[in-house]
């Protein structure tokens, strides 16, 4: 009863259409029994409709809580509901490994659904972050039994993302680690540790080497994270049989995405959509301002999702969407309907000048900027698009401005509105007295008080080779940042941070060469930024021709 009342609450308080139905029975803890005799526990909610399809939702952050909502609301749509915890998470036996066992035991899953009475021949999958890996791991050997899925927050390559840049997502991968821990204290100890603001993470993150993080956040070793400090070249063998993406233009079945510009997957998300599209899959796509954790994201790809599943599971009439749906942020945006992404734009040369300046003219002879880099002291990561929302998202920049270790160029006051809406990719010139370094480039909106807030970055790791330098050793630092749907206001101003790091959402560069997880040995030193003629250092921003019509 209180489950009902809990539901039909949510579904006033989130605008759902009307139940199909209100009787769901609810069946707990199911042994699901896998190739190796794991028992993967498995909850079913049955709606009391015939011939009602399959809804699956696997994941290692238990049954209860959401994903109750989850089931129920569901399962009231008219869905059959299948909620499993992964293996070695909330009472499925064996051992949690990431990305390790999703596949066959997500094929075995299947197989165990076939043999269901209530079966149907028909599924699809729902799912946020790891849930949607799942998903992925998949979707390319469900053959024409899987007919939607919705993928939030989320990719099929999982590597890129947590080495963006050749760089390591410090800040993700070892939150996620502590999290995934903390699912194994008692409630009460968790509370506590979240009340006193999570001083044992708070060390690890500043913790060298690296390799001894997770037992300073966690008290115990971590074995993937271990791994993945070891594991972190491109063609690390390790990643083949944990990333999705090589079999992604196999997948046949409708997928909806959603993702906000300040989530930590974007951009493999919105690669997976463009490799889709380049086959004919015709997925959608729905980007808000929403970070990894945003209360507005569930909401938003819980009604995205239902209404996807009704349309291409259930074969049920759902009203004419375009296949692309952005919010631009900013004064004048709003939510875009479009036909692709990107959308067309005109990319343009905003070029770092002398004396701190940002303009789209070409840059006259000038001497280049300084900046000492001391990984003792990194240059801290102030928001963007970070796994904890609270500390995610757009935030006023002048802290990170005012340290001597970053540098900006800033434009005049706009003479009217500036819509920057597709990819963002700087080029940056460098000479530095060290081989190994990182440049991190961010793009951020100054008001008309002044304050400076992040739109979009990217952080790019420099090693010997990797990129061009000429005899004068200056390297040429192509930087892919997150792309963007802003819309600058008259009056505003465009900014440009380029420093040393970004601590500790990406690991620090000890200068060192050293190994990722075992270097303790730092270094500093200057680097200089060039933006003359011969090395005219710039970001690329694509801008509408003209702003398309916001909707509601």
């Amino acid at each position: 009863m209180v489950d009902r009342l809990v539901t039909r609450v949510a579904r006033a308080a989130l605008r759902l259409p009307a139940a199909r139905t209100r009787r769901v029975a609810v069946t707990r803890g199911i042994p699901v029994r896998v190739r190796d005799g794991v028992a993967l526990r498995t909850d079913h909610y049955a709606p009391d409709l015939p011939d009602a399809p399959t809804v699956l939702v696997r994941t290692p952050y238990g049954r209860g809580g959401p994903m109750r909502l989850l089931g129920r609301l569901t399962a009231e749509r008219g869905f059959h509901v299948v909620i499993q915890s992964c293996r070695g998470t909330y009472g499925s036996g064996g051992e949690f490994a990431p990305l390790v066992h999703e596949r066959d035991d997500g094929l075995d899953t299947l197989d165990w659904l076939r043999r269901q009475r209530w079966w149907t021949g028909a599924f699809g999958m729902f799912g946020a972050s790891y849930q949607g890996f799942v998903q992925w791991a998949l979707a390319a050997e469900a053959a024409d039994e899987l007919r939607a899925m919705v993928a939030v927050v989320t990719a099929s390559a999982t590597r890129d993302s947590t080495y963006a840049g050749e760089s390591f997502a410090l800040d993700t991968v070892l939150t996620w680690a502590e999290l995934l821990q903390a699912q194994t204290v008692p409630w009460l100890a968790r509370q506590w540790e979240l009340k006193r603001g999570q001083p044992r993470l708070i060390r690890a993150l500043a913790h060298l080497p690296l390799v001894e993080a997770d037992r300073v956040a966690t008290g115990v070793t971590v074995p993937f994270f271990q791994e993945w400090l070891r594991h972190h070249t491109p063609d690390a063998d390790y990643w083949r049989p944990r990333v999705f993406g090589d079999r992604i233009t196999e997948v046949r079945a409708p997928v909806a995405m959603v993702s906000g510009w300040q989530d930590i997957f974007l951009p493999a998300q919105l690669d997976d959509y463009a490799r889709l599209r380049a086959v004919g899959a015709g997925p959608r796509l729905i980007v808000g301002p929403w970070t990894h954790g945003s209360p507005g994201l569930f909401v938003a790809a819980l009604r995205e999702g239902l209404d996807w599943l009704d349309e291409h599971l259930a074969g049920r009439p759902a009203p004419r969407r375009a296949p692309v749906r952005v919010h631009v942020g900013g004064a004048g945006g709003g939510w875009r309907d479009l036909p692709d992404w990107p959308p067309p734009a005109v990319p343009t040369r905003w070029h770092l000048h002398a004396g701190g300046s940002l303009a789209c003219a070409p840059p006259t002879a000038s001497p280049p900027d300084r900046i000492w880099y001391d990984p003792a002291d990194p240059t801290p990561s102030l928001g963007g698009p970070l796994l904890v929302a609270q500390r995610a998202g757009a935030v006023d920049n002048r802290p990170v401005e005012a340290r001597p270790d970053v540098l900006t160029w800033t434009s005049g006051p706009l003479d009217g509105p500036v819509e920057v809406v597709g990819p963002v990719h700087a080029e940056i010139h460098v000479r530095s007295e060290l081989s190994y370094l990182d440049v991190f480039v961010r793009l951020c909106d100054v008001d008309r008080r002044g304050r400076s807030w992040n739109v979009c970055d990217g952080l790019v790791r420099v090693a010997p080779g990797r990129f061009p330098t000429d005899p004068s050793g200056v390297v040429t630092v192509p930087v892919t940042l997150w792309p963007a749907a802003h819309s600058f206001a008259s009056g505003h101003r465009l900014r440009v941070q380029v420093s040393g790091g970004a601590h500790p959402r990406y690991a620090r560069n000890p200068g060192t060469g050293e190994p990722l997880g075992t270097a303790v040995t730092l270094r500093a030193g200057w680097r200089e930024i060039l933006h003359d003629p011969g090395h005219p250092s710039a970001i690329v921003l694509p801008i509408s021709p003209a702003p398309s019509t916001a909707t509601p």
